[in-house]
């Protein structure tokens, strides 16, 4: 399974509906967390999101609503008894905030936190796990800023059991075809993987835009993604101040995931000054017509 929930859509000040950004992104057995606004925790427990599964977290910027809920997350997962490492890739500053509110409260957690600094401008492959790789991208924002790449790979082929039985290969040895192994039979020849097997299929990828002005230079890493999420703190009459205030429109994130040929484009982080969402996607739609509102508690399949 390659997922995302959204566990907040709104920008700088909550309301009594909507909650600052945060979001999980399911591949399997594990969970990542992009991103953790005020009351991240308590989002997880209203929607069922297993804090036991949660492996890495991903914080694109520090500005409040994009990491202030962390420190509560990190503490109620040490009062649980968490003993498996935790591994937070974000700028480098935020260990030391981090490491200072554990320090004033007397606060020792009972697993291992990581930090993993993202340097400003970087970009590039920083985690490979198993079937996952994560990039990150600098987004233009008034702070240094990331964007996350998700891309989940089916590593195994596709065994074609009756070519393997034709061959006379034995079962047990099906799960090293599946891995790309050769077969040596008993008279000593060499039965190659592909006359058996099938390329895994093609992997998806989920791209997760945080903050960021109207910015065509983000197309490399949006083209051809399953998925994109992409900031639209204000609808497209304010353009003015959503460039004054390194923010995008509905109809800007819209125009970017039309020309990447995105499968389906997410749009959120809403400025609190709207009570209606409905007309981001109304702007939005005739623009490209595969877009969403990213709604809280809602899982969408990549």
């Amino acid at each position: 399974m390659f997922a995302v929930t959204i566990l907040g859509n709104n920008s700088a000040i909550p309301t009594l509906t909507r909650h600052p950004t945060a979001q999980i992104v399911t591949c399997n057995d594990q969970l990542l967390l992009v991103d953790c606004g005020e009351g991240t925790q308590i989002q997880m427990a209203k929607y069922g999101i297993r804090r036991s599964k949660l492996r890495y977290i991903f914080i694109s910027h520090l500005h409040g609503d994009h990491y202030f809920g962390l420190i509560g997350l990190l503490n109620t997962l040490s009062l649980m008894g968490r003993t498996e490492p935790l591994s937070v890739y974000a700028p480098p500053e935020l260990e030391q905030i981090i490491q200072l509110q554990l320090d004033c409260s007397a606060t020792v957690l009972k697993f291992e936190l990581s930090f993993v600094p993202l340097q400003p401008g970087y970009s590039g492959l920083i985690l490979e796990d198993r079937e996952l790789q994560v990039r990150c991208f600098p987004t233009q924002h008034r702070i240094s800023c990331f964007g996350f790449s998700f891309e989940w790979r089916k590593r195994k082929r596709k065994l074609l059991p009756d070519q393997a039985r034709a061959y006379e290969i034995p079962a047990a040895y099906y799960s090293k075809l599946q891995d790309g192994a050769d077969y040596q039979r008993k008279d000593g020849s060499i039965v190659k993987n592909d006359w058996v097997t099938l390329p895994p299929p093609a992997g998806k990828r989920y791209v997760y835009c945080a903050d960021t002005i109207y910015d065509t230079g983000l197309l490399p890493w949006l083209q051809g993604a399953d998925m994109i999420y992409h900031e639209t703190t204000y609808l497209h009459d304010l353009q003015e101040r959503a460039a004054e205030r390194y923010h995008s429109t509905s109809v800007q994130a819209a125009s970017l995931a039309a020309a990447a040929g995105a499968g389906k484009l997410l749009i959120g982080h809403f400025s609190s000054k709207y009570a209606e969402l409905q007309p981001f996607l109304d702007e939005s739609r005739p623009v490209f017509a595969h877009t969403e509102i990213a709604e809280e508690g809602v899982t969408y399949l990549i």
